[in-house]
């Protein structure tokens, strides 16, 4: 199963919705992967901490390899690192991934992650792509390597408009590159359960048929330190209520 975490606006959860829920996969004895797209490299702190910064080779050298025409090109397996948690990879960014972008475009490597993801995919059970909050070759690039799309929202009207073209944009890839592509649902993040904009929004949605999935993530600051102690809420405390909450809408998605 290869899961992509996507909005185009930034400031939804992206990042802390894919590594709680690839830690969790992890947790639960499944060889789990994530593959951090975001030259902001907040997947990778989440789960290196520190150490991120030294961590190397990084997804800027396996694009840097597609641009180079290596005759002996290194195996994606060259380019994933263990965690401290059992059972969970990375292949970190870096924020030079940025500056590969014009390179990639221009040379056509829109297929070149898909190609990583399906030798990848003989190892692990579950692989996380996390986007940045930008539709361009590599939320492209996760869209058409990925089986499943996940749509983090947070309950404002900047991101409901955002969300009408974000679906739009995922129907694009899904007609044009990737016909198995499927939209898992719309994940609402920072949920507050007793406003009344929060509750109005979501009903609004479910209204317009989109797919809210039934478990949502709440607000709560203890997520503050799960960033900066790189610790997963299951880790961090699993019997906490966003702990149970990741939880739940795992089990959501793998009922699916």
């Amino acid at each position: 199963m290869k899961r992509v975490i996507f909005n185009q606006k930034g400031g939804v959860g992206k990042s802390t919705i894919t590594v709680n829920l690839a830690a969790i996969a992890a947790s639960q004895g499944k060889a789990t992967l994530l593959i951090d797209l975001d030259p902001q490299c907040n997947s990778s702190r989440y789960l290196l901490g520190d150490a991120t910064a030294g961590t190397s080779p990084t997804l800027a050298d396996y694009f840097e390899q597609t641009l180079s025409f290596a005759f002996y090109p290194k195996p994606p397996s060259h380019f994933v690192h263990a965690t401290p948690f059992e059972n969970l990879f990375l292949i970190p960014s870096h924020p030079n991934i940025g500056e590969l972008q014009s390179k990639l475009e221009s040379r056509h490597k829109i297929y070149k992650l898909r190609d990583m993801l399906n030798e990848l995919a003989q190892e692990y059970e579950e692989i996380y792509l996390d986007t940045p909050p930008a539709y361009n070759i590599f939320t492209q690039s996760a869209l058409i390597a990925a089986d499943t799309c996940l749509i983090p929202f947070d309950c404002d009207d900047f991101s409901r408009q955002a969300l009408y073209t974000l679906m739009n944009n995922v129907g694009e890839i899904k007609a044009d590159h990737n016909p198995k592509l499927e939209i898992e649902g719309i994940v609402v993040n920072q949920f507050q359960a007793r406003a009344s904009l929060p509750q109005r929004m979501v009903e609004e949605l479910m209204q317009e048929g989109l797919p809210v999935l039934d478990n949502k993530i709440s607000s709560s600051i203890k997520i503050r330190e799960s960033h900066e102690r790189a610790l997963p809420m299951i880790h961090l405390d699993a019997r906490h209520k966003l702990s149970r909450e990741y939880l739940a809408l795992y089990a959501e998605l793998q009922a699916a």
